[in-house]
């Protein structure tokens, strides 16, 4: 579950998500960051075999918040928006902190040993 404070949108999470689900994207994003964390589309486009699959990956990752493009005289100059990524870092965060809940599994566990802990109290002072 999400944080009631946080102030980023359910369907911030979902586009973020949606751009990282295909593998091609992502490696879009992996070789942005490693090349200093900024390169032309023609550098991105020498990545994929077709120049079309390259421009609807950057709309979609652009789209997202992912990437960000200015256009320095005739090229374009894609950048990584590092503060929409690290809505990626927040929500996996989650899942570093100790769960707070215990599992309907766990809470059932506890019950039947308490149940059966105090049954077999009674029939210890019943004999």
């Amino acid at each position: 579950m999400l944080k009631p404070a946080s102030r980023v949108r359910p369907d911030a999470y979902e586009a973020v998500f949606g751009a990282l689900a295909h593998p091609a994207r992502r490696r879009v994003l992996l070789a942005v960051y490693f090349n200093g964390g900024a390169m032309t589309a023609g550098e991105i486009a020498a990545i994929f075999a077709h120049a079309w699959e390259t421009s609807r990956h950057l709309q979609v990752l652009e789209a997202a918040g992912l990437l960000r493009h200015e256009r320095q005289g005739r090229l374009r100059i894609y950048r990584i928006e590092r503060k929409r990524l690290a809505l990626v870092t927040e929500w996996l965060a989650h899942f570093q902190r100790p769960t707070r809940h215990r599992t309907r599994g766990e809470q059932d566990a506890k019950n039947t040993d308490t149940k059966g802990h105090h049954g077999d109290a009674r029939k210890a002072r019943s004999a």
